[in-house]
This record gives structure tokens, C-alpha cells and sequence, in this order.
């Protein structure tokens, strides 16, 4: 008789939630099931441990790719056809080394290019007007003139490569430059590709101040989008960047809400310049910064798109320019300074986000970033990520992969639902112009960041290389020393020759031709500080509290600073000394442990194999130099080892004894006994280590 044939559904029947939850909540053994298995983020979504079709909300709202709400992009292939732009970030001030960075780029594969403006240009200043004298050089390319535009730009093909600015509050003079670069090269205004990014309430949250009034800067993007949509039909004029919010600490529901109530903003100023709703629209790309939680920041972009196609519907556009444009790049505040090669990883999962997520553009940051200006290797393997990721792991291939995905479906209609209801109170207190002015973006941005702060000091929010697996003696990367004096006399010069060449600019500050008058200008020679000038520039400005940008690993790599800059002076590095007490199997998983901990800090931890007593970890402890000992064991010999352990160390000459583990009951018994403090999980590790680096004498606060 033949076997009955097997099937997969007759003999493995589905199993319902309920029943899966019955077994999950009898295996908890009485714990509760939403804190046990139930994670919930710090954008205050819950995160189940299990999901079925029926989480899956309602109808159909994640539509179809390329169509409202543009949740599963905003192109109906998405990047199948023609890739990922790949857009490399250059901010280098010495514009002969820049120029040839920017070369290699292009040369190894990007397709656009965004460049920085140093903080005097982003300011409205000449490189050398005195009140430029602290910002030259900094943070930026050091361009104030369509002439630094062609040294920057030399050989570059300009109507193939497509040119992104970031020119804060002085968007408008750098759009001039750009403009007249474009004709100097007979570049056709159908031939050129890029964006001027005039993103006013950026520059205002990060610099804590705009060149002139917010009302005026408003007024200016809105006539350059004016200006740009009747005469560049492939650049756009207007930038919505969550970047100051994003690296100040914002959440993902805060960078989608910050978002629309930024470009709800900027369409009202375009249309109160006379564009209609759907041309303002399109006049709009949106840059988010991605972290390394690539399925919430791949939900965040999706829900991003539903957020503005809802705006742009409800204020009467058209469904094609409804379609949000993102440009999305790696988040500097998950990036480190030390074991900066683990930002390799970082990296990845931050463009890996980006383009699952159905960004257009993609910035891949060098992992030296932080450390210092990136050379060729870091570049070229920055730009080789996102190239692996699409020409050999082919993931542009796929249209919309989070489509269908019951987490990725429900935490994208989450993050939206949140981020349209804070978008509304913004609305109903002004607007984020108003947001920004009277700190109350600031403030929702402090208090969203506090738990977060709280599980980075605990090390519940492990930082790899910083936090969790330190090298103290790593070796830091060298970086070629920038000649800021002599690239800043140098720019000082190239402004005096073509300012001495330009003709006299007239003031624009009533002009009701502001754009086509400043580009003319450009082309003649004026400089970034007469175009300033001329717009009124410096005489009435814009205020508010810049917000702080909060680099996650940033607390405990101040700590590593202080402590090699204290070993550098002392010629030796604090120490920790292991009272490693016990059979191995009993001290070992928290010498491991305490080893872990305190070289967070910098400090050199001298371990051992174990002592049979207590005296002979004395006069270990004694012999190594170390003034703080740490007594390692296990909860069953405590009892017992701890009273003579800390005894001992103490007669021994250290200062302070710390037991590794949690005291329970024992605490004061072995306080009284000598023991100085206590290590576990989830202790305040930060706020110990500042206590004892003080007590050492390497810190003074």
C-alpha cells in the first residue's frame, strides 16, 4: 500500500497568534509577556516579537510603487532602471586638493556631487572680511567667486555630473556662483543637474542665526524657486534638511514631522511669491540622515513620502508632484572618532537603509569623517559601498522590498501616524519657523533624547569599539596637517583680485529681480560678500538657540581624550588591578566583564589568572601600581571572599575597592568591610568611571 503523499499543509496546520502567545506565555514562567518579549523604541512604537497579516492596517495604504502615497517610492520602478545617484559629500577648504578628490570621485563611480561652503561663505562673508577671521577654513570649501568655482570644477564635466550646494543662509549669492559657472562653460540650462538646497530653517536651527531677517530669507528662496522653475527644468531651488534635528537627537517620528512642517513653510512662501502648489512642490528635495537601525530607518523614508503626499494632496497639488525627492546619508551622531574602522559597518547598514528605503541619492560618509579630512583610501571605500551594494549585490534590483512586510508595513504606518500628529501641533503653534524661534523644537528634541542619553551611559545602548570592546591602545589614523594659514591667505587673495575686477553692485535689497541681477553680477566676478552686501545682508537678521549636535559615542570619547592626553603627560596609563579571586569558572565571566568596563574609560586593566586567597591578590595588587582593585568572582564564593578580599586590597595600599556584581542583600555588610562600589549591568558606567578617572586626578570634573 502506498504512503499517503506528504503535504506541508495537511500535516503542519496553521498555527493561530493565539495559540503561539498561549506557548510564548506559559515558556515566560509568570514574567510579563509585553516586558519580556515587547521592545519599545524611543519613538514610543512597540515592537511585537511576532506579527501576522492581521497587523497589517486596513485597506491598502502603502498603495503601489510610483502612485499616492508613494510609500513604496516615488517612481513606479523605483531605481531599477538606472541605479542609486550616488552623491559624495566634499567640504576639503584647499581647492587644489579638493578639486582632486572630487576627480577621484567621479572618476570611481559617483554621479553627483554635494559641496559645502566653509562657514564664512555659508555666513555672507568674504574670506577676508574681519568678521570672517574664525569661521575661514572651517567645515568647509573655501569658494567665494565663479573664478574659486572653476578651480574647484576644473575638468570636471559639468552637464554629466550633477551639483548639490550647501550654502546655508547665503543659498542665494551661491546659486549666483553656480548659475554663472554653468554659463561660463556654455553649460545649457536643459543640460544642467543639480540643486541649490535654499533651506533657510536648517541653517537657522544649526548656526543659531541667518545673515538677514527669516522673513527675507524666506522671501529670496521663494523667488530663486520662482526663478529656477521657469528657467532650469532639472535643478531644484528648495532644501528641507532634518540633519540639525536628527544629530541634535531627534527621533524618526520628530525628522518626519520637523520635515513637513518645514516644507509646509517654504510652499507657503512660493506661493505667496506667485507659484502654484504643484510647481512649489517639485521645487522641494528633502535630505534625510540615516542611522544604523536600517528596518526603522527604512520605515522612516517610507513613511516620510506619506507624510508629504498627504500635505501636497491636501493643499490642492497634483498626484506627480505630491512624490517626495530624498537624498539620504549616513548620520554623523552614530559615527565614532575611536576604532573609527567599525564605522565601516555602520556605514553599510546606513546605505543599505537608504536605498531598501527607496532614496534616490545616496551619501556614503568615509569612515575616518570625524577624525579628520578623509583621504583617498577612506573615500574610495566609502563610494565602493554603496557600487558592491548595487552592481554586485544588486539591491536596487528590487522594487519597494519592505512592501507586504507585516513589521515593516506597521511600524511605517506607525512613525506616520506619530509624525502627522506632532506635524499638526506645529501647525497649531505657528509653524516650525515659530518652533525654532521660541526653543520648542529644541525642547521636544532634549526630552525625546534623555532615554537615549540614559541607555548610552548604562551601556544598554552599546557604542562597538567605544563603549563595548575598546582598543586603549589603538593607534589613531594620521591625517595630513591642513595649512589653514596658507589656504586662507590664499583665499583672501583670490577675493581681492576679483572683487578688484567686478563692477560696482548696486544694492538689491528692494530689487524685484534679485536673482537674474546677482547671477549677472557672478558672471562679471562679484564675490559671495559684495552679493551679500548688495541683498542687505548683516543689517537686520535672524536669531535663535543653535541646536547642539550630540554625537552618541561623544561622552565616553571625551573620557578616552582625557585619559591619553593624562598618560601622555605621566608617561603611564591609570590602572585597574583584577582581584581575581577563585577556580576560573567562577571569575571569569566578570573579569571579563570588569575588563570591558573600565577600558571604556582608558584605562590599562592589569588581569591575571587567578588567586587562591586574598593576601596573594594583595600582594599582587601591591606590585602592579594600581590603586583601584576590582574584586572578581562569582555570587556563590561572595560571601565568603569579599569581607578578607577587601580588607586586604585595602591594607595593600588601594584606594578604592569595587566588587564586581550586583550586592543585593550584602551591600551594606561589604560596604562596612571596605568595598567602594559595585559594577553589574545596566549600573551608571559613566557616571562611575568620571568618579574614579577624578579620583585618579585625570579629569577635574
Amino acid at each position: 500500500m502506498l504512503a499517503e503523499k506528504f503535504t506541508i499543509r495537511d500535516d503542519f496546520p496553521p498555527a493561530s497568534y493565539e495559540q503561539w502567545r498561549q506557548l510564548a506565555e506559559a515558556a515566560l514562567d509568570g514574567a510579563a509577556f509585553d516586558r519580556k518579549l515587547v521592545t519599545r523604541t524611543y519613538e514610543g512604537i512597540d515592537v511585537q516579537p511576532v506579527y501576522t497579516r492581521a497587523d497589517l492596517p486596513s485597506g491598502d495604504p502603502s498603495g503601489f510603487p510610483g502612485m499616492p502615497p508613494f510609500v513604496r517610492g516615488a517612481a513606479p520602478r523605483g531605481a531599477t532602471n538606472v541605479g542609486w545617484d550616488l552623491r559624495q559629500e566634499h567640504r576639503q577648504p584647499d581647492l587644489k586638493q579638493a578639486n582632486q578628490d572630487i576627480l577621484d570621485d567621479l572618476s570611481g563611480g559617483v554621479t553627483s556631487l554635494l559641496l559645502r561652503f566653509s562657514r564664512s561663505a555659508r555666513a555672507g562673508l568674504d574670506a577676508d572680511n574681519g568678521r570672517a577671521a574664525e569661521l575661514n577654513g572651517l567645515d568647509g570649501l573655501m569658494v567665494y567667486s565663479v573664478a574659486d568655482f572653476d578651480r574647484l570644477l576644473e575638468d570636471v564635466q559639468l552637464d554629466l555630473a550633477a551639483i548639490v550646494l550647501d550654502a546655508g543662509g547665503a543659498f542665494l549669492p551661491a546659486a549666483a556662483l553656480l548659475v554663472g559657472l554653468w554659463r561660463r562653460h556654455k553649460i545649457a540650462p536643459d543640460q544642467a543637474r543639480g540643486a541649490f538646497h535654499a533651506d533657510p530653517l536648517a541653517a537657522l536651527a544649526a548656526d543659531g542665526h541667518l545673515p538677514t531677517s527669516a522673513e527675507r530669507a524666506m522671501a529670496l528662496m521663494a523667488r530663486l524657486a520662482a526663478w529656477t522653475a521657469d528657467n532650469y527644468p532639472h535643478v531644484t531651488a528648495v532644501g528641507v534638511d532634518t540633519a540639525p534635528y536628527h544629530h541634535a537627537g531627534a527621533t524618526a517620528v520628530e525628522d518626519v514631522a520637523f520635515a513637513a512642517a518645514t516644507g509646509v513653510e517654504y510652499l507657503r512662501a512660493m506661493i505667496a511669491a506667485g507659484m502654484d502648489i504643484s510647481a512649489a512642490a517639485r521645487q522641494i528635495q528633502f535630505r534625510f540622515s540615516l542611522g544604523t537601525h536600517h528596518f526603522l530607518e527604512m520605515a522612516k523614508l517610507r513613511a516620510a513620502r506619506k507624510v508629504w503626499a498627504r500635505v501636497v494632496q491636501v493643499s490642492g497639488g497634483s498626484s506627480d508632484a505630491a512624490a517626495m525627492r530624498i537624498h539620504a546619508r549616513t548620520s554623523n551622531r552614530t559615527l565614532t572618532r575611536r576604532d573609527p574602522y567599525v564605522n565601516l559597518l555602520r556605514n553599510t547598514a546606513s546605505v543599505f537603509a537608504a536605498g531598501l528605503g527607496g532614496a534616490q541619492a545616496i551619501t556614503s560618509a568615509p569612515f575616518d569623517h570625524l577624525s579628520g579630512p578623509p583621504d583617498a583610501a577612506s573615500r574610495r571605500i566609502a563610494r565602493n559601498t554603496v557600487l558592491i551594494l548595487q552592481e554586485e549585490a544588486h539591491l536596487h534590483r528590487v522594487i519597494d522590498p519592505a512592501g507586504g512586510s507585516w513589521f515593516l508595513e506597521t511600524a511605517t504606518e506607525s512613525i506616520a501616524q506619530a509624525a502627522w500628529t506632532k506635524f499638526q501641533e506645529i501647525e497649531e503653534r505657528g509653524g516650525m519657523l515659530t518652533s525654532i524661534q521660541d526653543n520648542w523644537v529644541a525642547e521636544q528634541i532634549d526630552a525625546a533624547f534623555a532615554p537615549r542619553a540614559k541607555d548610552i551611559a548604562r551601556r544598554k545602548a552599546g557604542i562597538t569599539g567605544v563603549s563595548e570592546f575598546p582598543d586603549v591602545h589603538e593607534t589613531p589614523i594620521a591625517h595630513e596637517t591642513i595649512d589653514s594659514a596658507t589656504i586662507v591667505r590664499a583665499a583672501r587673495q583670490r577675493v581681492k583680485n576679483a572683487r578688484q575686477k567686478s563692477p560696482a553692485l548696486n544694492s538689491l535689497a528692494k530689487s524685484d529681480q534679485p536673482v537674474a541681477a546677482l547671477i549677472t553680477a557672478a558672471e562679471r566676478g562679484a564675490t559671495i560678500g559684495q552679493m551679500a552686501a548688495a541683498l542687505g545682508f548683516h543689517k537686520e537678521t535672524a536669531s535663535a538657540a543653535p541646536l547642539v549636535n550630540r554625537y552618541f559615542a561623544e561622552p565616553f570619547e571625551k573620557l578616552r581624550d582625557a585619559t591619553d592626553a593624562w598618560t601622555e603627560k605621566s608617561g603611564t596609563r591609570p590602572r585597574i588591578f583584577l582581584a581575581n579571586l577563585g577556580p576560573v569558572a567562577h571569575h571569569a565571566a566578570r573579569a571579563a566583564f570588569s575588563k570591558n568596563f573600565f577600558e571604556a574609560g582608558g584605562f590599562e586593566v592589569v588581569t591575571n589568572d587567578g588567586f587562591e586567597d586574598a593576601e596573594a591578590a594583595a600582594a599582587a595588587l601591591a606590585a602592579s601600581g594600581a590603586r583601584v582593585a576590582v574584586i572578581c568572582s562569582s555570587d556563590k564564593l561572595y560571601p565568603d571572599l569579599v569581607p578578607s578580599a577587601a580588607e586586604s586590597l585595602k591594607a595593600a595600599g588601594a584606594r578604592t575597592v569595587v566588587l564586581a556584581g550586583s550586592p543585593g542583600e550584602h551591600e551594606d555588610a561589604w560596604r562596612a568591610a571596605g568595598v567602594d562600589r559595585f559594577i553589574y549591568i545596566s549600573c551608571e558606567v559613566l557616571a562611575i568611571l568620571r568618579e574614579i578617572l577624578r579620583e585618579e586626578g585625570v579629569i577635574d570634573s
